[in-house]
């Protein structure tokens, strides 16, 4: 039979593990990212396993259209989200996928920012034996562009119709599936051509070389300086990037590839606690060692890079870290 006094120093000892950090009853925050394999849900679980350092620990739900996501922590639904900056002016301004969601120009006030990246450029692969070897090759074809409601099948759309002039569902067949599907979709012959914004190296880019050879095509030299083109590289989270093509096992264009370069940044919204953002931020840039070993893209995070592309003001909690460690924050992202 248990005694009373004995129930009673259970109880003071629950009640005391609920106030200690780092048990069971901790805050957990909700946050939301790409699938994995994207550079985007690399960086975003490289923050939150920095993050769960300081006791901020971050449920990471994968696998996330960032349209959507972006909405939700405007909305304050989620604490943490990985943020397309492309997508910033689309939902302040009310347009494309958030058209007719009531008060969205509101809602991206509440975006804020903690830490921006260099994510990596769009692939436009075709496996050997397509009949694609050159952009003009795509007329007739079917081709993987992105998921539905993302906006990576809009930019895919648009940088082929700047080289080629061809119109989607006109002179080929844009395909819209999941990521996942895309790939896959590729590898079976169900398309003749994906375009997959991923990192320079990606695994899921170089396992088509693993079986076969395939084909990365380059942006062609004369299109470089189309007034079109430079305005789709002067977009937010956009630019103009090179790397080896050799840098793939089994990719035909052994040359320099000029690609279209994509950056993002982790993101949180107003309603979050200064003292978390802040702990969080800490955490990440105190072991930037450790993120820069998950993976080679993530080593050009560094302090000079960490406002690439942000376009919504710094979260006052990671401002102070920032402040603090003498890193200088640009006026335009001031809280």
């Amino acid at each position: 039979m248990i005694k009373t006094r004995e129930l009673i120093l259970s109880g003071c000892a629950l009640a005391l593990a609920a106030l200690l950090p780092g048990t069971a009853s901790a805050e957990i925050f909700k946050g939301e990212t790409a699938g994995v394999g994207d550079p985007v849900h690399t960086m975003f679980v490289a923050f939150s396993n920095q993050a769960g350092k300081s006791d901020v620990q971050i449920q990471v739900n994968a696998g996330q259209t960032l349209t959507k996501s972006m909405l939700k922590g405007a909305k304050g639904e989620i604490d943490f989200f990985s943020s397309v900056p492309s997508l910033v002016n689309l939902m302040a301004g009310q347009k494309r996928m958030y058209e007719n969601v009531e008060g969205a120009g509101e809602l991206a006030k509440n975006l804020r920012a903690i830490v921006g990246f260099k994510a990596g450029a769009y692939h436009p692969v075709t496996l050997a034996g397509s009949g694609i070897e050159s952009w003009e090759d795509i007329k007739g074809k079917t081709v993987f562009t992105g998921p539905p409601a993302g906006s990576a099948s809009a930019t895919s759309e648009a940088l082929i119709k700047i080289i080629t002039g061809y119109e989607a569902k006109k002179d080929y067949d844009a395909v819209r599936l999941s990521w996942g599907e895309g790939y896959t979709a590729l590898a079976d012959g169900k398309i003749d051509m994906m375009v997959r914004p991923a990192e320079i190296g990606s695994a899921n880019i170089e396992r088509y070389g693993l079986s076969g050879e395939f084909r990365i095509l380059s942006i062609p030299a004369d299109k470089v300086g189309d007034e079109a083109m430079q305005d789709l590289f002067g977009r937010p989270g956009r630019g103009m990037l090179t790397f080896d093509g050799g840098i793939y096992k089994g990719q035909l264009n052994q040359s320099e590839i000029t690609a279209l370069g994509f950056t993002q940044f982790v993101g949180t919204h107003a309603g979050v606690s200064d003292d978390v953002v802040y702990a969080a931020t800490k955490a990440f840039w105190e072991n930037i060692e450790e993120v820069h070993a998950t993976a080679f893209f993530l080593k050009a995070v560094t302090p000079e890079t960490a406002f690439t592309s942000v376009n919504v003001p710094l979260h006052p909690g990671a401002a102070r870290y920032y402040e603090e460690a003498g890193i200088e924050i640009p006026d335009a992202i001031r809280p």
